[in-house]
């Protein structure tokens, strides 16, 4: 299987991780509010549609400006 090259490694580390991670929340968010109701899973998946909409293109703004404020905390050496 051939592999992308390096240049779309930034666009897709963000949305990676806003998948899992809103996946995730959405999943614990809805069965915290419904328990394990028969609507549950098609309201969660439309939690994460909407959360994955609003997290992944923050997550491309926001990681650059995290990554530069803890390349200045962090001692790298």
């Amino acid at each position: 299987m051939n592999k992308l090259p390096a240049r779309y490694y930034k666009y897709a580390l963000p949305l990676g991780t806003s998948f899992f991670m809103t996946f995730l929340v959405s999943g614990v968010a809805t069965y915290r509010a419904l328990g394990w109701d028969k609507k549950m899973f098609t309201t969660w998946m439309v939690s994460w549609v909407i959360s994955w909409a609003i997290a992944a293109p923050t997550m491309y703004f926001v990681m650059p400006v995290v990554r530069r404020t803890l390349d200045r905390l962090i001692d790298q050496s």
